[in-house]
């Protein structure tokens, strides 16, 4: 913590509150004693205080860093179902299975209608549809020049 005598903000004594509860939780202090300190631990103005509370309890465990891995173009999965990599045909597998899906659900409503419905599906399988095209013909360009190169 820093300096024992700066004033503690909100975020502070809720992280010392979170702190709390979690070794009672771990049983290392008993219900009525988690309650003191946690009226403590809101009415603190200091670190002083602060540190004051938890001084007899181990400090936590610190926790693993996320590593982040950097983004290669062409691989992963992009929001629009596919990125040119392996996963291709699979992408166009799921978007085949869920046009018919949204069809068998518009054919037995027109079925079930004496109107004929509003076309509704192309708004499920037409724009993804052609985003999937459109990754596909650029990947197929790519793909070329690449071998151009070589």
């Amino acid at each position: 913590m820093p300096e024992p005598h700066l004033r503690a903000a909100d975020a502070d004594r809720a992280a010392v509150a979170t702190r709390l509860g979690d070794q009672m939780s771990a049983g290392r202090l008993t219900v009525a004693e988690y309650d003191e300190r946690l009226a403590r631990a809101y009415a603190a103005r200091t670190y002083g205080e602060l540190e004051a509370l938890t001084a007899d309890l181990p400090q936590p465990a610190p926790q693993p860093v996320a590593v982040r891995t950097a983004h290669v173009p062409g691989q992963g999965a992009s929001a629009c179902g596919w990125s040119g990599g392996p996963s291709r045909e699979a992408a166009w597998r799921n978007w085949a299975v869920v046009a018919v899906v949204v069809l068998t659900v518009w054919t037995a409503t027109a079925i079930g209608s004496t109107d004929l419905p509003y076309f509704w599906p192309i708004w499920v399988i037409g724009p993804w549809g052609a985003v999937l095209l459109a990754q596909t013909l650029s990947r197929g360009r790519r793909d070329d020049a690449r071998r151009r190169l070589t």
